[in-house]
C-alpha cells in the first residue's frame, strides 16, 4: 500500500490524530514505531519510514511505543473505503478467523489459495496473514493487561495464543517489556484503576475519531431496540449477542472521548471479535474530518437535533412513515461527525430487514420481539433470549411470523439460504457480488440490498436513493439526487445526513393528531 511521505511526515510533524491507525511511524534511530500523534519530539525526516500497519513495523523488528501506544488507535477507515483482497481479509482477520480456523479458513473464505492470499497481504500491507494475526493478538492482550485484573493464563488463551509461552514471547518482543512489567507501568501512570474482570465481564474504552453525532446514534440505537435482546436505558444500549464460541452481553454508553462499553462474555476467547463488532456497530474507525470535508459539512446553528423520544414513529430502517410536510424557508444543515450504523450479525440483519419491509419502526419490532421470544436461544443475564439462528427460522419462523403470505415465505426463504449456506453474508464479501446474491432472492429488491450491504460491509459509498425519507431529506436541504457524484466516496453517509434532516424537521413539527400512514418505500 503506497504512502506519500511528504503527507505522512506533515501528518506527523503536525501531530494529527486524525490519521491515528490509517498509517505508523518507525523510527530507525530508536527502533519503535508510533501513531501520527505521538507527543514525542518529531523525528527527522531522515530517520522515518511509514508503514501500513503495525504488523508491518513489528515484521520488520520495530517495537510499539510505550508512550503513544500505536496499536490502541482507532481502527484504519481503509478497509472499508477499499474493497480489495487485502481489506476483506483485514475485516475477517479482525473478526477473528484465524484464530479459530488458521490461514486456510481465511483463505477459503475469501476464494484464494494460502499462498496467494500471503503473497497479496504481504505485498500490500508489509505482512502476512500470520503476522497480521498476531499484531491483532498483541494489542487485545495490551488491552487485557492493562485494564483489567485477569490472571495471565486467562489472558494469554482470551487473545488468542497458543499457550502462555507464546504469549509471553510476543508481548516482550511486541512492546519490549514482559506481561508483569506493563501492568506494574499501567498501574502507576493510570488515573483510574484497572476494572476488575468476574465471571467474563470487562469495561473497555472504545476510542474513536472525533468529531461523532452521539445523537444520531443514539436514536438509531433507541428506535430500533427489540425487547428480549435488547435495551435502552439511561441512555445506554443493551443487546445479546452471539460470538463464535457461545453469546455475549454488552452496554454501550457514548462518553465524551470514548464509548464506554460493558462485556459479560460467556468465553473470553470472544473478546477480540466482540470488540471488533461492537467498533463496527457504531462506525468507530471512520475519518469523519475527511468524510465532512467531502461532503461540505459545517456546524449547524437552528437545526432541530434529534432526541430519543422527540421523533415521530419511523420506517423499518429509521425512515418516518408519513408524508413530508411543506418546505419551510430556513432549511437543516449537515451536522459534523456523523456515522453509519453496521451490524453485529449479517443474518440478522437481513432477517430484521425483512421483517421490517413496509411496516413502522414500532410494528418491526413487535414482529421482531415475536419471533425472539418463540425461537430465540434462551441466555442467563439481563436480557433472556438471542436471535434465532436461520435454520431455526427456516424450520419454525412460518408458525411464528404474521403478516402478507409473501412476505413470510421471502423471509422463510432467505432463512433456508442462509441456514444452507447458499448464501454468505459475512465482511470478507465484495459489495457486488454481495448485492447479486441478495437481489437473487425472493423478496429483497434494490432498496433492501442496499441497505443490507452498506450495514455489512460498512461500505461508505451507497446512496439510498430510493428510500422515501431520503428522498425527502434531499427536497428539504435542495439536493439533486441524481447528480451526486461529488460526494464520492461518501454517498452513505450523506444518506444518513439526509435521513437525519427529514426525521429532525418532523421533530420540529408539530405533531399530527392523525396515525402514522404505512411507509411507502420499495423493499
Amino acid at each position: 500500500m503506497a504512502l506519500d511521505f511528504e503527507r505522512c511526515y506533515r501528518a506527523v510533524s503536525t501531530r494529527d490524530s486524525r490519521f491515528d491507525g490509517q498509517f505508523f511511524t518507525a523510527v530507525r534511530t530508536t527502533g519503535i514505531y508510533c501513531r501520527p500523534s505521538c507527543p514525542a519530539i518529531t523525528p527527522k525526516p531522515t530517520n522515518v519510514s511509514f508503514l501500513p500497519t503495525a504488523a508491518a513495523a513489528q515484521q520488520a523488528g520495530f517495537r510499539a511505543c510505550r508512550r503513544c501506544l500505536p496499536d490502541a488507535a482507532p481502527g484504519s477507515p481503509l478497509w472499508n473505503t477499499r474493497a480489495d483482497l487485502a481489506a476483506r481479509a483485514m475485516r475477517l482477520i479482525g473478526d477473528g478467523v484465524i484464530e479459530r480456523g488458521g490461514v486456510p479458513a481465511l483463505a477459503a473464505t475469501l476464494g484464494y489459495s494460502q499462498r496467494q492470499l500471503t503473497r497479496v497481504l504481504t505485498t500490500e500491507l508489509g505482512a502476512g496473514p500470520l503476522a497480521l494475526a498476531r499484531a491483532h493478538r498483541a494489542h487485545t492482550a495490551r488491552l487485557l493487561i492493562q485494564t483489567t485484573e485477569m490472571p495471565m493464563s486467562d489472558i494469554a488463551f482470551a487473545a488468542g495464543f497458543a499457550s502462555i509461552r507464546q504469549f509471553n514471547d510476543t508481548v516482550r518482543e511486541v512492546f519490549a517489556v514482559s506481561p508483569t512489567v506493563m501492568r506494574t507501568e499501567a498501574r502507576q501512570r493510570a488515573r483510574r484503576e484497572p476494572v476488575p474482570s468476574t465471571n467474563g465481564a470487562l469495561t473497555l474504552r472504545l476510542p474513536y475519531r472525533e468529531p461523532l453525532d452521539r445523537a444520531w446514534l443514539e436514536w438509531f440505537l433507541s428506535a430500533h431496540v427489540t425487547p428480549g435482546m435488547e435495551l435502552w436505558e439511561d441512555r445506554a444500549y443493551t443487546r445479546a449477542l452471539r460470538t463464535p464460541h457461545g453469546h455475549a452481553i454488552a452496554r454501550l454508553s457514548f462518553q465524551s472521548d470514548h464509548v464506554r462499553a460493558e462485556i459479560a462474555l460467556h468465553d473470553m476467547r470472544d473478546l477480540a471479535p466482540t470488540v471488533g463488532r461492537l467498533r463496527h456497530l457504531l462506525d468507530l474507525d471512520a475519518d469523519p474530518v475527511g468524510i465532512d470535508e467531502v461532503l461540505g459539512v459545517r456546524p449547524a446553528e437552528t437545526v432541530a437535533e434529534l432526541t430519543v423520544d422527540g421523533l415521530p414513529d419511523a420506517g423499518a430502517a429509521g425512515a418516518a412513515d408519513s408524508v413530508p410536510r411543506p418546505l419551510e424557508p430556513v432549511r437543516p444543515l449537515f451536522s459534523p461527525g456523523i456515522r453509519v450504523p453496521g451490524c453485529l450479525d449479517g443474518p440478522e440483519l437481513l432477517l430484521r430487514t425483512m421483517i421490517g419491509q413496509q411496516i413502522s419502526v414500532s410494528a418491526a419490532a413487535t414482529h421482531t420481539a415475536r419471533l425472539v421470544q418463540a425461537l430465540g436461544e434462551p441466555i442467563a443475564g439481563p436480557l433472556p433470549r438471542l436471535f434465532p439462528t436461520p435454520a431455526v427460522v427456516a424450520e419454525h419462523g412460518a408458525e411464528v411470523l404474521t403478516g402478507p403470505a409473501k412476505r413470510v415465505r421471502s423471509i422463510i426463504g432467505a432463512a433456508t439460504a442462509l441456514a444452507g449456506g447458499e448464501l454468505q453474508l459475512h465482511q470478507g464479501r465484495t459489495a457486488a457480488e454481495l448485492r447479486r446474491d441478495l437481489l437473487a432472492l425472493d423478496g429483497v429488491g434494490p432498496w433492501t440490498a442496499d441497505y443490507v450491504t452498506m450495514r455489512l460491509l460498512a461500505d461508505p459509498d451507497i446512496l439510498l436513493d430510493t428510500d422515501l425519507v431520503v428522498r425527502q431529506g434531499a427536497t428539504l436541504l435542495g439536493l439533486d439526487l441524481t447528480d451526486t457524484a461529488r460526494y464520492g466516496p461518501w454517498r452513505s453517509y450523506l444518506s444518513m445526513h439526509l435521513w437525519k434532516a427529514a426525521l429532525a424537521d418532523r421533530a420540529a413539527a408539530p405533531r399530527k393528531a392523525t396515525s402514522p400512514k404505512k411507509n411507502g418505500r420499495p423493499s
